[in-house]
């Protein structure tokens, strides 16, 4: 999502930290629940139908993916120390795990599929832990390459239900249904302004079970004998260790699926920083790694009983971006709604009785508009001929594979079917094509030292010696060195309450050719101010004492392109573009 224009800004009439009016928050929670509630039941539902699951299974499953969304929600509201964004971060079933879902169930039943959820959601945790070390590896183009794959191996699946009907009905019915769906939730999203574009979806999927209804497809009486409180009398399926083929032959789909999942959430955590403050301000990325940790543990819940994993909705960012109100207080309220709903049979009813081809058309639409944001994914990065390979190749194999016309005797034979799925195939393809295209890049030079003045001249020197093998002119070199010696000046004075030298924050200093740049990147344990907001802010703050202390960030700001601070747990990265005169670049 592009970084929100001063106006846009301007408009948030509650940010993250204020707390509004309990009416406006509980009804904006209610809201956003109500948004939200169809996706997170029917997937499970499309899961166990698709897999063949029985009536027991399938309400548990609901049951529990609808409880742990809530409780989720609630966590990414209000922060538990490093797990959760501190946003309103609405979580719920993803689409993208139900091709691995279908398939756990279907070898290997509700047992396996626990067993798998709650192991790869470790992984997660993994990712949330050292996200620093995983930006050049989990780029933007490979996961743009496997959203746009997701559909691919999801869509047989949703097509399927198409014809999914109760015998003795007209046949007639579920093309009609399942049509009416896809043109209401059309025209609307394509007409409508503001927040009601947002209800598209759920205006869609009640215009086509009440055409459903009418040809006796929606089960009425499914929804009448459902009690209006209580839990579901069986259903968790408890674990499988046996370790046998079909777990070691689906875990690394499930891994990398869930992998994928936390780069999505990944860029929700970002967008929704973007739009709940009325200044804009740098990515907090310590918030991020708690939305994926959050994912994580939304993922080892719905592991624990039973259930397909979880994800952030993007919705959530689209809603506070229209209302205005980003209040952590409306994540609360949209987490305690889904805890209330999975109390009440007779709601989860209402959706669970949703017939086929209604369903498929509502999937049908949100698979399309996940494609769509694959693309952007990629696009939004920047395109050259490098990336726009990878994507074609890693894309194109995985459609290969995952409709088997790619040597399908030995992919069969292979390492138990892994190359089946397409994401699977699609996704490690991506990947190691970048890993090529990382490993034969312009080699890094780097330096370790120590955040103190005495570094000076070993920066110095280190920057000088690589500018002159590029074969750059002096006042390129001295641009180069103004930046590196500036950005130091910057950490150390962060650092001046700090006396003992031994105490000094490492520092590890890398540069390298990109095109007609030079690239610094500092590497340091976590500091205190984030240099984007300081950099963001120099013209408001015009005391002496404030211009004198700003100096080495206004001498920065000046001679570099641009100045990126990611702040992370376990680290911060500065990363600084330095443009190399064209006529001076060799």
């Amino acid at each position: 999502m592009a970084q929100p224009t001063p106006g846009q800004s301007a408009n948030i009439r509650y940010q993250a930290d204020e707390k509004p009016p309990i009416a406006l928050t509980g009804g904006l929670g209610i809201q956003l629940a109500a948004l939200c509630i169809a996706g997170v039941a029917l997937t499970p539902a499309i899961v166990v139908q698709a897999a063949g699951g029985d009536s027991t299974y399938l309400i548990w499953a609901v049951f529990a993916a609808v409880l742990v969304s809530g409780v989720t929600s609630i966590i990414q509201a209000v922060r538990i120390g490093r797990i959760g964004a501190g946003y309103v971060l609405a979580m719920g079933t993803s689409g993208a795990f139900i091709a691995v879902c279908v398939a756990a169930l279907a070898q290997g039943g509700p047992a396996m599929l626990a067993t798998l959820v709650v192991i790869s959601s470790l992984f997660q945790f993994l990712l949330a832990w050292r996200l620093s070390l995983l930006r050049r590896i989990l780029t933007p183009t490979v996961a743009g390459t496997v959203i746009m794959l997701i559909p691919v191996t999801v869509m047989p699946i949703v097509f399927g239900m198409l014809t999914q009907t109760p015998q003795d009905t007209p046949a007639i019915g579920a093309p009609v249904s399942a049509t009416v769906t896809i043109l209401v939730i059309c025209a609307i999203a394509l007409k409508a302004k503001g927040i009601f574009r947002l209800w598209a979806p759920v205006i869609g999927i009640v215009a086509g079970s009440a055409v459903a209804g009418f040809y006796g497809l929606y089960d009425v009486q499914s929804v009448a004998n459902a009690d209006w409180f209580g839990l579901p009398s069986a259903g968790w399926p408890g674990f499988d260790f046996s370790f046998g083929p079909v777990f070691w032959g689906l875990l690394p789909a499930f891994v990398f699926v869930t992998l994928i999942g936390a780069i999505e959430t990944l860029g929700d955590g970002v967008a929704i920083q973007r739009v709940s403050w009325r200044e804009p301000r740098a990515i907090d990325f310590r918030s991020v790694q708690g939305a994926v940790g959050a994912d994580g543990l939304g993922n080892f819940l719905s592991g624990l009983l039973g259930t397909v994993p979880n994800t952030t909705y993007s919705s959530s960012i689209s809603v506070t971006a229209l209302t205005g109100v980003g209040a952590r207080g409306v994540g609360v309220a949209l987490g305690i709604t889904f805890v209330v709903v999975a109390f009440i049979p007779k709601a989860l009813a209402v959706i669970l009785a949703i017939p086929g081809p209604v369903a498929a058309a509502y999937i049908t639409v949100l698979l399309a508009l996940l494609f769509v944001v694959g693309m952007r994914v990629v696009v939004q990065d920047g395109t050259d001929y490098r990336k726009a390979l990878i994507v074609g190749v890693a894309f194109w194999v995985g459609v290969g594979f995952q409709n088997g016309v790619i040597f399908p005797d030995y992919v069969r034979q292979f390492a138990g079917g892994l190359l089946e799925n397409g994401m699977t195939a699609g996704g490690l393809t991506a990947i190691l094509l970048m890993l090529f295209v990382e490993l034969t890049s312009s080699k890094r030079r780097r330096i370790n030292t120590q955040i103190e003045l005495a570094s000076l001249s070993v920066i110095s020197e280190f920057v000088e010696k690589f500018a002159r093998d590029c074969g750059w002119s002096k006042a390129n070199r001295e641009r180069l060195n103004r930046v590196a010696e500036e950005a130091l000046l910057t950490l150390v004075t962060q650092d001046e309450n700090i006396t003992d030298p031994a105490l000094a924050r490492r520092l590890q200093l890398t540069v390298h050719k990109e095109g007609s740049n030079a690239i610094l990147e500092m590497i340091a344990a976590p500091g205190t101010d984030n240099l984007e907001d300081r950099i963001a802010i120099l013209g408001e703050r015009s005391d002496d004492v404030s211009v004198d202390r700003d100096m080495s960030l206004r001498i920065l700001h000046h001679y570099a392109s641009s100045v990126h601070h990611q702040q992370y747990h376990e680290t911060d990265i500065i990363t600084m573009t330095v443009e190399i005169l064209a006529d001076d670049a060799q």
